[in-house]
Parts: C-alpha cells; sequence; structure tokens
C-alpha cells in the first residue's frame, strides 16, 4: 500500500466521482468530496460517511475553495448533454472559473492537480480516431460550446498555471463512460436506451443511427486516473482515455434490447445541432505511458449496468 495521502476530488459525489473516491479510500487515502449536487447524488456517497478517512463538502467551485490537500481531482462539471445544456452559462462557469479556484489552490497548497477534460475538446472530428495532437473542430456558438469550450478553456488554464507557475498537472481527455451510478435523466446514450429498453419504450436513434461511439466501463477509467496522477511530475498529458473499440448508435440499440430482452422497437428522431460523427480514441499514449488498456467488453459492462438500472427502476 502507498504512502496515505489526502486527496480533494470535487464532484466527488457524481457518477465517476464516487468511484474514484472509493478508489482512494480502498487505497488507504484521506478523501474530501466537494459536490454541490447540481447532478452528484447523495446515495453514491453514502456508504462511505461511515470511514473516518472520508469528508463531504457542500460547495460550488465557482466560489474559491481554502483547505489542506496533497493531490486534486477535478472532476466538478455537468457531463451530459441535457444537464450542461439546462444552465449553459453556469456550465461555462463550472469550466472555466472552477478551473481557476482549484488551480488557484493547488498554488497556494503546492498540490499536484487532475482536470477531467473530455473528447468534446475535439468536436465533431476532421480526423479519425481522435489523437492528443489533433487541435479540434468545434462550433464556438453552436448548443454544445458551453461545454465543448468550457473544457478547452480549462485546459488552457491548467497549462499556462504549468507553464507559469510550476504547477503538477494532469490533463486527461475522457471518452464515453458508462457503468452503474449514471444518472437515470441524464440523457447520454447508454443510460438512456437502456432506460427506453427495460420500459419497453421505443428506443430513440437520432440520425440514421450509423454515428459511431466508443464505450469505456467506469472501473477501466478509475484505475487510469489513478495511474496518471501517479506518474512523474513531467508527465502532463493530455491523454486520451477510452476504449477504441468502435460501435454504431445503432448496434448499440440492438445489443441493449437483446441484453435485456426488451419488446422495444427503434424509432429515428433527427440529429442534434453539432452532434458527432465519429469519436474514438487513440489510446497508444496511455499505453505507452501508464500502461493502460481497457479491459472490459461492452457486453461485459453492460451485465452491472443494466443491473443497477433495473434495480433503480423498480423501487
Amino acid at each position: 500500500m502507498s504512502k496515505m495521502q489526502h486527496y480533494t476530488v470535487t464532484g466527488g459525489a457524481g457518477f465517476l466521482g464516487s468511484r474514484l473516491c472509493e478508489k482512494l479510500l480502498e487505497q488507504g487515502h484521506e478523501v474530501l468530496c466537494v459536490d454541490n449536487f447540481y447532478t452528484g447524488q447523495k446515495a453514491n456517497i453514502i456508504k462511505m460517511m461511515d470511514s473516518p478517512y472520508f469528508e463531504m463538502m457542500r460547495h460550488d467551485i465557482t466560489f474559491p475553495l481554502y483547505l489542506e490537500t496533497d493531490n486534486i481531482f477535478n472532476l466538478a462539471c455537468p457531463a451530459s448533454p441535457i444537464h450542461y445544456q439546462f444552465d449553459p452559462v453556469q456550465t461555462t462557469k463550472t469550466s472555466v472559473h472552477g478551473a481557476i479556484n482549484v488551480l488557484g489552490l493547488a498554488k497556494r497548497v503546492k498540490a499536484k492537480i487532475f482536470q477531467a477534460s473530455t473528447s468534446e475538446v475535439y468536436g465533431d472530428p476532421a480526423c479519425h480516431p481522435q489523437r492528443e495532437d489533433y487541435w479540434g473542430n468545434v462550433n464556438p456558438i453552436g448548443p454544445r460550446a458551453c461545454y465543448d469550450e468550457g473544457k478547452r478553456c480549462a485546459e488552457t488554464l491548467f497549462f499556462d498555471y504549468h507553464r507559469q507557475h510550476n504547477l503538477r498537472i494532469k490533463v486527461a481527455r475522457i471518452f464515453n463512460t458508462y457503468g452503474p451510478r449514471m444518472a437515470v435523466n441524464d440523457g447520454r446514450v447508454v443510460s438512456n436506451f437502456i432506460v427506453q429498453a427495460l420500459k419497453n419504450d421505443p428506443i430513440t436513434l437520432y440520425g440514421d443511427g450509423l454515428q459511431t461511439r466508443s464505450f469505456c466501463y467506469i472501473d477501466d477509467l478509475i484505475d487510469a486516473f489513478i495511474k496518471i496522477m501517479n506518474t512523474d511530475d513531467s508527465f502532463t498529458g493530455p491523454v486520451n482515455l477510452g476504449n477504441p473499440r468502435e460501435f454504431t448508435i445503432r448496434q448499440l440499440a440492438e445489443i441493449i434490447i437483446d441484453m435485456t430482452g426488451s419488446s422495444s422497437k427503434i424509432e429515428f428522431k433527427p440529429l442534434p445541432e453539432n452532434d458527432p460523427c465519429q469519436r474514438s480514441p487513440d489510446i497508444s499514449l496511455a499505453q505507452k505511458t501508464i500502461d493502460w488498456t481497457p479491459s472490459t467488453p461492452l457486453e461485459e459492462g453492460l451485465k452491472p449496468t443494466i443491473a443497477y438500472f433495473d434495480k433503480i427502476l423498480r423501487k
């Protein structure tokens, strides 16, 4: 077991953040979960509240944070279109003001800091698969820009703090991730399809359903987070994290219908504005630097995810 450290996880009650908090506790560290519960859920962290090494702080990171910590994971930001488009100005503030505040904290206490960025920085990519040296194809005034450009600006801030203040930073670009604790109403494709299938409702596909995505199981992603945080300070990223195995959205729908035994039929709707046609990571940098390749096949990861949603819907 590594030496006990103190970790602060912003967005720690969310889908990814709560699993990260658990993993850090399992490794023998102290964990402070910071969340304003805009999309995070108390149910995600309730079991950790009994641990003497776990603390919870209700806080919005668009306001400064004053605390002591060794390491910061910045995961605070709504990540699904239905949530980040609900209040787009606040979404941008969370990415930009939030980054300034956590970076300021890291500077004050000399902490190492990790930024959960996103594959959305690539926009609707003109190259495939996406490599970290691709600068992206993003509409800066579209309905997705509050999230896409907010995350791009956050990366800028992280690298400027690194260059100007010698801050120890790690930046990871996360591709589609799924697993238990996704919100029932989060609007992302895996949760949408599972909930619709379990209810035997029509499965809604946007466009022709031939647009592609890659899907990474949450446990694989969290392992990568921790590996990146433990790399030498000379490694900053950005580094792609995701499963390079690619599926069409229609294939995903058919797999979920089959696995749930659903009677749902597929229903086609118009493609949303600026929705990417292809999204798949080149993970050669992650393979080289942290010896990481996701190990969970889609069908295997969908089993506990479907079971989770089935339990939620039966309540």
